[in-house]
C-alpha cells in the first residue's frame, strides 16, 4: 500500500555515462580536473566510497537503477536494441512515485530498446525527452514526448536546458517532482563541448595508483591477455605474460573524456542554481552517479564490463540536508539496485516485494547497524565484443574478491583487497588462500540462490525479439561466441605456427 507523506521531497537523479569513480576533483586522481559543483555535493552531502553496479554495462545498469533488481531478473542483461526490462512485473521506481502523486520526467539517455515515436516513452513518466541508443554529441536526433526531430547544439547543454525548462515551466508546481537528467556524456566517442575542447592538452595524464599501468598479467587468467589485445584480438598469441603497454595508452582519449565531464559539472551547477531560485533546493534529494565505471588505462584497459574495481565501482553523491550531514563519507558496499528502494522510502512509499536492493536511508543518516557483508556482481558475454570478457560472477566483501569466469581451461581470480587494492596479484593458486576461496565460493552460491541467478543470458530476449529475428535466433539456438572458444582457436592457431608465437610474445601487446 503506497501512502505518501504530507510533505514529500523532490528527487533529481543525474546519471552520467562511463564516469570513472575517481574522476572527481575530490579524489585528486587528476590534479588538473576541477569539478566544483560535484564537490559541492560532496561538501554538503554524502559521498559513497564503495558504490558498485551489479553489471558494468550501460543498459543493464540503467534498468537496475530504475527497477531495483539484478539484470538477470529484469531481463536487460546486455546492450540489445530489442529489449527493455519486464516493466509489467518490475515497475520502475518512478511509476510508484507517479501513483503517489509525483510529477515525473525523464530527460536524457535511456539506451534500451530502439523504439520510435510515442513507443519510445517508458512507463511512469509524465514528460519524456530522450533519444535512440547512444545518441550524438552534436545536433542530435531527439524524441520530445513522442515527437522526433533534430535539435541543434551540444547534447549536454540541450539536456540541461530541457530539464530546467521542465522545472520552471512545464510541471505542476503544487506537486512534488522526480526528474531524471541522464547524460550521454561522457561516453565515447568523447567529444567535449567546443568551449572545453583541448583544455587539458598540455596536462600530463598521471599514471594510475598501485602501478596498475604496469600490468603484465602474470598469474592472471589467459582471457585477460586476449582482451588486452583489444581490437586486434584475432592476432592474439597465447603467452604467460604480456609486456605492459606504453603510458599513456590510447593517447589523448582519456583526457577527452575528462574534458567532456566539464560540461556535465557546469550542467549540475545550473540545475542547482535553478532549484535554489525556486526555493526547492533543500527539499530536493539530489543524486549524482554513473551507469558504470571505466578503465582509464588501469591494467592496460579502456571501457568497462569486467570485475576489476575500476569497472564496477562508480561515483555516488547524494545531497539532502534533512537526512544527511555535510561531508558524510560512507564506506559500506552499496549497489545501484539500492537506489530505487531508497527513493521510495524517502517518499514514504513501501518497497515492492520484487525489488532486490535495500534502502540506504539509514546508511545516509549514519544509523545503519545491519548492512550487507558481501555482494554479487555479474556479466554476460556481449555478442558484439566477445573478446571483452566471458560470462562471470564475482563476490566482494570488505577484504576479498573472488571472480568465477566459468571457464574449464582457464583460471579464476582471487584478490586480497586490503593488501592489494590495485588487484595486481591473483591469489587463486596460492594454497594459503584455499580456505578463503572455499568460503567465498560457498557464500557466492548462497547469493546466487538469494538473487535467483539465471545462467541463461537470453531468457528475456527470446520473448521480446520480432518474429523474423526470433526465428533466425531459434535456428541458431540463441548461440553466441564465448571467449573460451576464442582462446581455443588461438591455441590451435599457435600450434600451427609456433615461430610466429615466439616473435609476438617478445613484443608489447597493442
Amino acid at each position: 500500500m503506497e501512502t505518501p507523506r504530507k510533505k514529500q521531497p523532490n528527487f533529481l537523479f543525474i546519471l552520467v555515462d562511463d564516469q570513472p569513480f575517481d574522476a572527481l576533483e575530490d579524489s585528486g586522481r587528476y590534479p588538473f580536473l576541477k569539478t566544483p559543483n560535484m564537490q559541492r555535493l560532496i561538501n554538503e552531502g554524502a559521498k559513497f566510497e564503495n558504490y558498485y553496479v551489479t553489471q558494468s554495462i550501460c543498459s543493464p545498469s540503467r534498468a537496475s537503477f530504475l527497477t531495483g533488481t539484478y539484470p538477470h531478473i529484469h531481463g536487460v542483461n546486455q546492450n540489445n536494441k530489442h529489449v527493455d526490462p519486464n516493466w509489467k512485473d518490475f515497475q520502475p521506481y518512478n511509476a510508484h512515485l507517479q501513483i503517489a502523486g509525483y510529477q515525473t520526467a525523464h530527460v536524457g539517455k535511456i539506451h534500451m530498446a530502439h523504439y520510435r515515436n510515442e513507443q519510445h516513452i517508458r512507463p511512469g513518466f509524465d514528460y519524456w525527452f530522450s533519444f535512440i541508443g547512444q545518441g550524438e554529441y552534436f545536433d542530435p536526433m531527439v524524441n520530445d514526448n513522442g515527437k522526433e526531430y533534430q535539435e541543434k547544439g551540444y547534447m549536454t547543454d540541450i539536456l540541461t536546458d530541457k530539464a530546467i525548462t521542465w522545472l520552471k515551466e512545464k510541471r505542476d508546481p503544487t506537486k512534488p517532482f522526480s526528474l531524471n537528467l541522464w547524460h550521454k556524456a561522457v561516453h565515447e566517442d568523447h567529444s567535449p563541448a567546443p568551449r572545453h575542447n583541448k583544455i587539458f592538452k598540455n596536462d600530463s595524464l598521471p599514471t594510475p595508483p598501485y602501478n596498475q599501468h604496469l600490468e603484465n598479467f602474470a598469474g592472471k587468467p589467459e582471457w585477460q591477455r586476449l582482451k588486452a589485445w583489444d581490437h586486434k584480438w584475432k592476432e592474439y598469441i597465447p603467452s604467460d605474460t604480456l609486456a605492459p603497454k606504453p603510458w599513456p595508452i590510447k593517447g589523448y582519449k582519456f583526457k577527452k573524456l575528462l574534458e567532456c565531464l566539464l560540461a556535465v559539472d557546469e550542467s549540475l551547477g545550473e540545475v542547482l542554481a535553478t532549484l535554489e531560485e525556486m526555493g526547492e533546493l533543500d527539499n530536493t534529494v539530489i543524486i549524482y552517479s554513473s551507469d558504470n565505471g571505466y578503465f582509464m588505462g588501469e591494467h592496460g584497459y579502456w571501457d568497462k564490463r569486467i570485475a576489476y574495481e575500476n569497472s564496477m565501482k562508480i561515483p555516488m553523491l547524494i545531497r539532502y540536508p534533512e537526512k544527511i550531514k555535510p561531508g558524510t563519507k560512507i564506506a559500506s558496499n552499496a549497489l545501484n539496485i539500492d537506489l530505487a528502494p531508497t527513493i521510495l522510502e524517502l517518499a514514504g512509499i513501501e518497497k515492492p516485494s520484487y525489488m532486490q536492493g535495500e534502502s540506504m536511508v539509514n546508511l545516509l543518516a549514519g544509523t545503519e547497524q545491519n548492512w550487507r557483508d558481501a555482494f554479487m556482481f555479474e556479466y554476460y558475454v556481449d555478442d558484439e565484443y566477445p573478446y571483452a570478457g566471458p560470462n562471470m560472477l564475482a563476490i566482494k566483501n570488505d577484504k576479498y574478491k573472488l571472480v568465477d569466469a566459468f571457464l574449464e581451461d582457464d583460471i579464476d581470480e582471487l584478490y586480497n583487497l586490503e593488501n592489494d587494492p590495485g588487484e595486481m596479484n591473483n591469489l587463486i593458486n596460492d594454497p594459503e588462500y584455499d580456505a578463503i576461496e572455499a568460503q567465498l565460493r560457498k557464500e557466492l552460491e548462497a547469493l546466487k540462490l538469494k538473487y535467483k541467478y539465471n545462467t541463461d543470458r537470453d531468457w528475456w530476449l527470446k520473448t521480446q525479439v520480432p518474429s523474423a529475428k526470433k526465428k533466425k535466433l531459434e535456428e541458431e539456438n540463441f548461440s553466441y561466441t564465448s571467449i573460451d572458444c576464442l582462446l581455443s582457436e588461438a591455441r590451435e592457431n599457435t600450434k600451427k605456427n609456433s615461430k610466429k608465437m615466439q616473435k609476438h610474445v617478445e613484443q608489447p601487446h597493442n
